[in-house]
């Protein structure tokens, strides 16, 4: 008899689709921040010397602050650079925009806006790269090496050769004297600002 009646009963209103446009933004948005909080903890774990980032603020996980130190055996040695990432709220399919917030005399960034000019970071852009590939590709991009980038979606090492593209460079200047060192390292340290200089 139950049956009957709730047959005949009017229609309820139909709930909300819960799979239309603002859930699945929303459970897009939580992909993401997953995502994100999954990366923070690979890089806090991690022993790779001489990177770090983590969120600006507890709130919010799309905007990071970072820094690189120099590869010892480089001109960039004993030098340590800060860099600001955001993330898209479409990452890992999108990539971070980051750039150095400290002043950074190298032929693929640009000296007065800190853009950087890594192939990874735009059209070779992959879904597998991390927080901390990035940072370890833009440590070795300093010194000209090969940069190891594990592959999360295979587990396999890659080596990337991080060397500066003087062919299409952001920096005239500095692509123009990269062979001779002695001459690049007197123009690095006079752009060059310390961190306890950025913070005043």
């Amino acid at each position: 008899m139950e049956q009957v009646t709730s047959s005949l009963a009017p229609p309820r209103a139909s709930a909300p689709n819960k799979s239309g446009p603002a859930s699945s933004s929303q459970s897009g948005a939580g992909s993401v921040t997953k995502r994100l909080g999954n990366e923070l903890m690979t890089l806090m774990m991690s022993s790779s010397p001489g990177i770090s980032a983590f969120p600006k603020t507890d709130s919010n996980l799309f905007d990071w602050i970072g820094t690189i130190e120099g590869a010892s055996g480089t001109v960039y040695a004993g030098l340590t650079f800060r860099i600001s990432i955001h993330f898209p709220p479409n990452y890992p399919y999108v990539a971070m925009a980051i750039k150095f917030e400290t002043p950074c005399y190298h032929p693929n960034v640009d000296i007065n806006t800190g853009s950087i000019c890594l192939d990874i970071l735009q059209d070779k852009w992959s879904a597998v790269y991390s927080v901390q590939t990035i940072l370890i590709s833009l440590q070795s991009l300093l010194g000209g090496a090969f940069s190891p980038i594990l592959r999360q979606d295979f587990g396999e090492l890659c080596l990337i050769f991080t060397e500066p593209n003087n062919a299409s460079p952001l920096n005239n200047d500095a692509a123009a004297i990269w062979d001779n060192q002695e001459a690049f390292k007197v123009q690095l340290m006079r752009y060059y600002r310390p961190l306890k200089d950025d913070t005043a």
